[in-house]
Formats: C-alpha cells, structure tokens, sequence
C-alpha cells in the first residue's frame, strides 16, 4: 500500500481526507466517530461568539434522479458556548494523537478579537488554525465571513493579526463570491498564511416552491440567500484551485474543498494543487464510512500507477493548466462513431444538426440498416456529441494527424503584428 500521510504546512495527517467545517464538525462526539471511520482530520465547526441558528435550514437540488446534485444552507456558526467546544477538542485531540484536529474560526474584524480566540483555541492543543473569511450568509451582514474575505486588504490585515500571536499554522479559507479568487489568495499570503483553502460556499437560493411561493428553505414563510456545496460546485472549485496553484505568488499549500463525493475526486483536487482534500456534502448524504471506500480507492490508484506517496500526485496537473490565448489553435480531433455500438438513438445526429457543426450524417446501408457518420472534414472536435451520447464507447473523439506546426492565439497575433511592422517599415 502506498503511502498515503501528508502534511500541509506543519499539520501532519494520516490520510489527506479531512471533514470540513461544517455540520458534520458540530461536536466532539462527531469529530471522534469520524476518527472511528478512517478520516485524517477534521476542521471543527467554526467558533467565535455562539449565535442562534434558524429552524429549516438546509436544501438540496437534485437532478435527472441523483439526489443531492447540490446542497444550500443558511446555517451559521457554532451555537454552542466557546468552553464546551474547546473542552470537546482537548478532550479529541488526546484520544486520537495522531489525527489532524484544526479549528475553523471567525469574529469581528478587531485585532483583540483574533488575539483572544487564538489564544484560548491554541491551549487545548488543536493543530492549526483555519481563518473563515468565506461564509457567504449571516455572518456577512455582521461584518464577518465573506464580507472580509471579499476585501483583500482585510484578508492581509487579519491573517497578519492572526500570525501576530499564533503558534501553528494558519490556513485561510476564501470565499469564491469573488471575480478573482487569486487577489484574495495573495493577500492572505502578504498577511503571513501558512496555507490557504477554497472553495467555501457560493451564494445560492436552492429553489421556490411555486406552488406556496415560497423559497427553499423558508423560515416562516422568508428565505434568504445562503452557501451552495455539492458534487455541483466541485467544476467551479477545482478551477479556483488551479488558478491559485499555477499563481507563483501564491507559494502556500491548498487544502482543496467543493464536490468532494469519491477518491476519483480526490485525486483530481490534488493533481490540481491540492495538499489535502476537505468534504461536508457526501458526508452528510452517505455518512462518515464513505472514507473508507476513499481510502481503499486511493490506495489502489497509486498502487496501479506504481506510486509511493500520495505526495508525489500533488500538484503534477497544474503545468498542463494555462490560458485560452496558449493553446495550440492547430490540434485538432474529430468524433469517430462506432457503428457496432451504437443503438441508433440519434441524440448525437440532433445535438449536432441543432446546435452544433451539423457535421454527422444519417445514412441507410446496403443491408436496409440505418446508422451514422462522421464528416470529418466538417468536424470542428466539440466534444458535443460524445457529451449527448447515452452509450459508453459509442463515440469516440480522435486526434486527427496535422502537418502544422503548433500556433497559440499569442503567438499569431505576435506573428501578425511583425509582419504588419515589416509591411510598414518597407512602406516607409
């Protein structure tokens, strides 16, 4: 078996899989029984001053029968008092030594604040620090969550109160409700972060019921807008991910978070850049044994690849990761139909005439049969029809051979501005 412990700036896990602040965080009962499971650490429910939470609070979106495609929730904070939470951690982190116990915290944007809760959290022995500047409901109209993580300079100012007093490493959690994750990101490394985390939740309304009219959830017939998470924001993260993860000013390790629900996932977020992995929604659906498939399926990932760390995966994506402008404009692929798979559904054909290229044909062979082709000629490799395709291996997308050298969109435009340069030095 591989080796699957990590560590992320100074915290040491036996596995990369941890539980994120969350629900499933609440409680020392909880953070144990998941201990019990297999999961290598767990970032405990954010602390700060305990508030009230609201009766109905979460809903899911699900889709094309898969239930829980997407989850919301207007849950705040802790609501329970700061001194049973930290007795709860003391009492974790002495029973299970070796796994990661990291406290999610959030207050006001005063230096007195970090510095008290810092401190009282540092003394029950938790092994680092996650700064929740994502919180995107709630806390945000306090000044608090993502109404911080969306101002990169309060991002800096409050990790570097943080690293004033702090004696492990401090991780900052951003929020994606942001046009450029990466500002934020950059500011919490100029405030001192030892690591950063992403994505916390996007602003979201789950649903309305349009036969009552109200919102999903409501509390009393009003909704509100809160955090979005689930295998449906998982795209949006792993982009976030990378763009922080290929930013050179951004020199810290990721705990990645958003639509973590299998090892496949894992995998991707740490090929991405990802040191550990952080998971709430599939937890929440499946319960905390799912780890242990995650384990076993990581497991032999590396040991088919002939990997002996889990280490040696993070990060080996990012290269591959760039700008639209650098990609080759002259590779090319083209759809291939495997006829003796197909079922003739014609989904592929309709995409295409429809929406698309209007490139596959419908055809009647020298048999009476009907079946589909390809015009290749006209094929421009939108991946669409291989997408719409119902049957595994019935479409395949094949690089077509090319004589032209590779050309990026910059290097064109390069390569056209000389030319116009030439013409009009030759002019003059």
């Amino acid at each position: 078996m591989a080796d699957l412990s990590t560590n992320i700036a100074g915290i040491k896990s036996p596995n990369p899989f941890w539980l994120a602040s969350a629900p499933p965080t609440n409680s020392g009962y909880q953070v144990q029984r998941a201990f019990e499971a297999g999961w290598g650490g767990a970032v405990w429910k954010t602390l700060g001053d305990p508030i009230l939470n609201v009766s109905s609070r979460f809903a899911a979106v699900s889709f094309n029968g898969q239930k829980v495609a997407g989850f919301n929730n207007i849950e705040l904070i802790t609501d329970r008092p700061l001194e049973v939470n930290l007795k709860e951690i003391y009492e974790t982190k002495k029973k299970y030594p070796n796994h990661a116990i990291i406290a999610s915290l959030m207050v006001e944007p005063k230096q007195e604040k970090w510095h008290e809760i810092v401190k009282k959290v540092e003394e029950v022995g938790v092994d680092g620090l996650e700064l929740n500047f994502g919180c995107p409901h709630g806390m945000a109209e306090r000044g608090m969550g993502a109404a911080s993580g969306q101002v990169p300079a309060l991002v800096e100012q409050q990790t570097y109160w943080v690293k004033e007093v702090a004696k492990t490493p401090v991780i900052v959690k951003l929020t994606p409700n942001i046009t450029d994750i990466t500002a934020t990101a950059e500011a919490a490394v100029n405030g001192g972060a030892d690591a950063i985390s992403m994505i916390n939740t996007i602003n979201s309304l789950a649903g309305v019921d349009i036969e009552t009219w109200n919102t999903i959830p409501h509390v009393g017939g009003k909704g509100a807008h809160g955090g979005y998470c689930g295998p449906a924001v998982k795209p949006i993260a792993l982009n976030m991910v990378g763009e922080c993860a290929r930013n050179s000013r951004i020199d810290v390790p990721i705990s990645g978070i958003g639509g973590i629900s299998n090892w496949q996932d894992a995998v991707e977020f740490m090929l991405m850049g990802s040191t550990s992995v952080q998971v709430c929604t599939a937890a929440m659906h499946h319960g905390f044994r799912i780890v242990e498939d995650m384990i076993d399926g990581l497991n032999h990932y590396l040991d088919r690849k002939g990997i002996a760390s889990v280490n040696e995966i993070i990060g080996k994506s990012v290269p591959k990761y760039s700008d639209w402008g650098d990609l080759d404009l002259n590779y090319q692929i083209v759809a291939h139909i495997n006829n003796d798979v197909c079922i003739n559904c014609n989904k592929c054909h309709i995409a295409c005439e429809d929406t698309s290229h209007q490139c596959i044909e419908m055809l009647t062979g020298t048999d009476g049969k009907p079946y589909l082709q390809v015009r290749e000629e006209d094929c421009v490799g939108c991946n669409l029809c291989s997408i719409v395709c119902p049957v595994d291996g019935a479409i395949d997308m094949i690089e077509k051979p090319n004589e032209l050298q590779p050309m990026t969109w910059n290097e064109r435009q390069e390569a056209i501005a000389n030319i116009s340069y030439v013409a009009n030095s030759t002019a003059k």
